[in-house]
């Protein structure tokens, strides 16, 4: 009988990814069960107890009826992730600067000056013609 080494190191790396697909799947129905709002303690406890007694049939049984709701939750969650990034980077800018804020903002501080007496009458207005043109 031949003896085939790459076939063992294939078959190998199979059964290691598949292991680690199916932790992977494991873990994330656990933390599905917990963060799902629709589902009373006792269908939480349930769902806990058949995954960790029969694991391969509880997660099975848990995707097939639950699946849907699964990717809903993940997308909810998505969505408010990318909300909150999008307000934190709306806060951290400030609100917009715009050229019409610039002019009312030297508009008023030469008001200002002409009002504390720093600029007379014909400074004021030269130089609110020059901004204003």
């Amino acid at each position: 009988m031949t003896d085939y080494p790459m076939l063992n190191v294939f078959w190998t790396m199979l059964e290691f990814f598949l292991w680690v697909l199916w932790l992977f799947l494991l873990f994330k129905v656990l933390t599905d069960v917990f963060r799902s709002h629709d589902m009373s303690g006792l269908a939480k406890a349930g769902w806990i107890i058949l995954v960790i007694v029969l694991p391969f049939l509880g997660v099975l049984l848990y995707v097939i009826f639950r699946g849907k709701s699964m990717g809903e939750r993940d997308r909810e969650q998505a969505r408010k992730a990318d909300e909150a990034v999008k307000q934190y980077i709306r806060e951290a800018a400030g609100p917009p600067a715009t050229a019409a804020d610039s002019h009312v903002d030297a508009l008023a501080r030469l008001a200002d000056l002409k009002a504390n007496g720093a600029l007379t009458e014909q400074e004021y207005q030269r130089a609110k013609e020059k901004l204003l043109s």
